[in-house]
């Protein structure tokens, strides 16, 4: 796959996936027009040698392997890990706010968001809706306005004097969205109004109740190419659906010779910690009936490596101070081993100097980020996952700019030497073993 191809698929994938449920649902369709086939996690398994398989659980993590051939205690698995979620407001279960006429959503922040952005933006509305059909039945749907339905309008300066040097964020009071005006007499129902848009995206469904959902607000702005030279990629969500969309490609690529596994958990922005994400057992749970036997699992993860895909803090020309004066990584000039000595990375030097070694041996460029020792430092699903495993980490991640905006920067080139070297990883015979 050429640069160029790769970046305007990419492009076309964030604008697909505008929450967790939709890039799950996206890469699924990737993975079966590739001839993946979805398995259940409550159902047996019969699995053909070779065979191209994934898992989906709760809607919003996913894992997909191939080249499950020989026994894996001899060959070790090629991992790749990263996340589906990203920061966002969500609405409340009963989010109406009725205010002089104005009809808003009430909003929770999720993750680490950064608030300023979100401000002045033509903002959507999409996620998971799980209803009740004319039976009884339950069933869960995607929705996705895909259109400008609510905003966020600044308070004017002149009311607001000191803004520009001091301004902090009531996040209940402040980002409730408008999204309609009404007359006083008039109190909107909210799930009337999504049941009516779950009617009209998937027609012939037999749905009469909403029960409850999962939606988020998010930035109708399509990601795109940036800069005088198209040199940059502008986006929502690209921590850390890039991340997602570069393991995916690299799996389809891959030669299928030894086993690999692509795995995306939800709820990294929030700590991890459910059935789903990082912490819990999802794939602890595929690797066992992979293996068939504990003894088995521990054998082939002693010979496995994983890499951890979530982006890094590229240096900024406007806050240098911010960085390392010799762990500033650069835009558009590799991607980023991430180091921590308190292991919030759980990079080491074994896994460092492999994705070194690979590198090199494509002609790619690379580079390396410790934060300064005067900072505290993020985490990613890297650790969780050694911890959980114990399985040898490397922290890897494209350069950024922007991280937790509504809108993410990041450069041209870095995803697609990240995917070149990954594509190369899962089609590597040897792995290390210490």
């Amino acid at each position: 796959m050429k640069k160029e191809q790769f970046n305007q698929e990419l492009l076309a994938f964030l604008d697909a996936s505008p929450t967790p449920f939709h890039a799950v649902a996206t890469m699924a369709e990737h993975l079966e027009a590739a001839g993946f086939r979805r398995l259940e996690e409550s159902h047996e398994w019969s699995l053909k040698p070779g065979g191209r398989y994934y898992v989906i659980r709760n809607g919003s993590s996913i894992v997909a392997f191939s080249g499950i051939k020989t026994p894996m205690e001899l060959t070790g698995v090629r991992l790749f890990g990263a996340h589906t979620d990203s920061p966002c407001l969500k609405l409340k279960p009963q989010p109406e706010i009725h205010r002089k006429g104005f009809y808003q959503l009430g909003v929770e922040v999720y993750g680490g968001a950064l608030l300023n952005p979100w401000f002045d933006r033509d903002l959507s509305i999409a996620g998971r809706v799980t209803c009740q059909s004319s039976d009884g039945s339950i069933c869960n749907l995607l929705v996705n306005w895909k259109r400008p339905v609510a905003t966020i309008p600044s308070l004017a300066i002149h009311l607001d004097r000191e803004v520009n040097s001091s301004r902090s964020i009531n996040p209940q009071t402040q980002l409730p969205p408008v999204v309609m005006q009404v007359e006083d007499s008039q109190k909107k129902d909210f799930r009337e109004q999504l049941l009516e848009r779950v009617k009209a995206e998937h027609e012939g469904t037999d749905v009469v109740r909403v029960l409850d959902f999962e939606l988020c607000l998010y930035d109708v702005q399509g990601a795109s190419l940036v800069g005088m030279s198209d040199q940059f990629i502008t986006s929502a969500r690209l921590d850390n659906l890039l991340s997602c969309y570069t393991g995916l490609q690299a799996l389809l690529n891959s030669n299928g010779e030894y086993p690999c596994i692509l795995v995306c958990n939800d709820h990294e922005e929030v700590g991890s910690t459910s059935a789903e994400g990082a912490s819990g057992p999802f794939l602890r749970s595929l690797l066992l009936r992979l293996t068939e036997e504990e003894g088995r699992l521990g054998q082939t993860l002693s010979r496995s490596l994983m890499f951890s895909a979530d982006n890094a803090h590229g240096i900024h020309p406007n806050y240098m101070d911010k960085h390392d004066d010799n762990h500033g990584p650069i835009l558009n000039q590799g991607p980023v081993i991430k180091i921590n000595a308190n292991q919030r990375y759980a990079t080491n030097s074994v896994t460092s100097s492999f994705y070194r070694q690979l590198s090199e041996q494509l002609d790619l460029p690379y580079q390396v980020f410790v934060v300064r020792t005067d900072m505290a430092c993020g985490s990613t699903i890297g650790p969780l996952t050694a911890a959980e495993l114990g399985v040898k980490t490397l922290d890897i991640g494209a350069p950024q700019w922007a991280m937790h905006s509504i809108r993410e920067l990041c450069g041209t080139e870095d995803a697609y030497h990240l995917f070149k070297v990954t594509q190369a990883f899962f089609n590597t015979e040897k792995l290390p073993v210490v």
